[in-house]
């Protein structure tokens, strides 16, 4: 199992609701998730700067590519691209992270 984080950025004004829409997350987005090999997934706000970091486990044969054209990923993105920054096909923009320190 590896780690990973990223970062991605909120709109102003939306914290509340980008909590509120994650607390309701919908069922079949979580089992995609699982499903993809993603596992022990926490999203943090820095409430300065908007900034979103986001840490997950996921399994060694985890594919994002393949998880990002699932059907229930891309109607969420859709969801989710009024309070966010995103691309235009409505991901989030992303930015990876390298991870240089680790201890359990």
């Amino acid at each position: 199992m590896k780690r990973k984080a990223f970062t991605m950025k909120l709109i102003a004004g939306f914290e509340e609701e980008y909590k509120k829409r994650h607390d309701e997350i919908w069922p079949e987005l979580s089992q995609s998730l699982k499903e993809a090999g993603i596992h022990d997934y926490s999203i943090y706000l820095d409430e300065e700067s908007l900034t979103l970091f986001a840490v997950q486990k996921v399994d060694d044969h985890y594919d994002g590519n393949q998880l990002a054209s699932h059907p229930v990923v891309r109607r969420w993105w859709d969801y989710m691209a009024d309070i966010m920054e995103t691309n235009p096909d409505n991901s989030p923009v992303t930015k990876a992270l390298q991870e240089v320190f680790h201890i359990d």
